[in-house]
């Protein structure tokens, strides 16, 4: 056999051992039917998911209201945020504010892998999304903040992200009549204080919600909300590719960190997630599980910003992740990554991944457009 042919052989066999399993037929018009009457019902009466043993998890659900919201007399509190939030002043530079790795027009993120900040500097972690932050138990990848105030403190003191001196800060905003004017409104004296500024920047991003979808529509009663192919994404989700285990209740997460094989250990790009925080071995490169409301509208994903394509996130979790193996010398080393056994092989076909992309749009909707406030002077 020519080398020619050789390669020709070894192309075609590679990829039919690779790829002819996902060639399988979509399902017919009767198992779409089945699926629409089953998840017709309501939430308790749907297939049991596929949940590992010792799973905490919430069923999905409707979008939450913030706890802001309703709240009229919080009001004056939360367009004081808004100001304070798109104004650039709060950095040491003048030229970085909140929104420049926040943005509202980018589901309020930044759309990049990892965020530019003062002076040009590179971040070292992808910019979560502020939709429903209010929600959050711990801030952060790696959950270092309990409240938003403590992490509004990070980066604005950051010498990467905003470059300033949150004890310079209220004197300098004290220097701006309208800042004053703004204070005197809500709190009642002009002189402006550290906590009043965290205070009114967080109420202001516990006010930042996803809006209704076309999956809370289904989930009110309009059946025609999910196509056959979200419908059977939707199914997937919860079973054959294992997604609520991590991704479950109304907001799509359940809160936790786990280590998804991404941790780089010994290597240029190594993080080691939340144990940097805790330092408890268990912790190795554990990361935050982000919320999937409005996923498809937040890219790149991951906490590195690895992936900016779906299909790529989608092709490492059907294959199981990285499952990192010692190398010898490493037997023994308590640091060494040890990834989620949640994390298992799927075999996803093509077509099943395709539908869990359309159910993950249908929890997705567009950016927002919001007017900017005019900067105090």
């Amino acid at each position: 056999m020519t080398s020619k042919k050789l390669l020709l052989y070894l192309s075609v066999a590679i990829f039919f051992t690779s790829t002819a399993w996902q060639l399988k037929p979509t399902p017919g018009k009767a198992y779409f039917q089945e699926l629409r009457n089953l998840y017709s019902k309501p939430t308790s009466e749907w297939p049991s998911p596929n949940i590992d043993p010792g799973v905490q998890w919430r069923e999905l659900g409707t979008v939450p209201a913030s706890p802001v919201a309703s709240d009229s007399t919080l009001r004056p509190l939360i367009e004081l945020g808004k100001v304070l939030f798109f104004d650039p002043r709060l950095s040491g530079s003048n030229q970085v504010s909140c929104s420049s790795c926040h943005d509202p027009e980018l589901n309020w993120s930044d759309g990049r892998s990892v965020p530019v900040g003062h002076d040009h500097q590179r971040g070292t972690r992808n910019t979560p999304t502020l939709l429903n932050v209010w929600a959050q138990q711990s801030l952060f990848w790696d959950g270092r903040a309990a409240s938003l105030e403590d992490q509004a403190l990070s980066p604005i003191e950051n010498p990467v992200e905003m470059h300033q001196d949150l004890k310079l800060l209220p004197r300098e905003l004290n220097k701006i009549k309208g800042y004053r004017t703004k204070f005197r409104e809500v709190y009642g004296r002009p002189y402006i204080k550290k906590e009043e500024i965290l205070q009114a920047l967080s109420t202001f991003q516990k006010s930042i919600t996803s809006r209704r979808s076309r999956f809370d529509l289904f989930l009110e009663g309009r059946q025609n909300a999910l196509d056959d192919e979200a419908l059977w994404g939707l199914h997937l989700f919860r079973t054959k590719a294992r997604c609520i285990n991590c991704h479950n209740g109304p907001l799509f997460t359940d809160n936790q960190f786990h280590n998804l094989g991404l941790t780089y250990y010994g290597r240029k790009y190594e993080d080691l997630g939340r144990y940097a925080q805790t330092k408890n071995p268990e912790d190795v490169g554990k990361f935050k599980t982000p919320g999937l409301r409005d996923v498809m509208r937040t890219r790149p994903w991951m906490h590195n910003g690895l992936f900016d394509s779906m299909e790529g996130v989608l092709n490492m979790y059907s294959a199981g992740m990285p499952q990192p193996k010692p190398k010898e010398g490493q037997e023994n080393d308590p640091l060494f990554p040890k990834t989620s056994p949640i994390i298992q092989q799927l075999d996803l076909s093509a077509e099943e991944k395709q539908a869990v992309i359309a159910f993950l749009e249908s929890i997705s909707t567009v950016s927002y457009r919001i007017s900017r406030p005019e900067l105090p002077q």
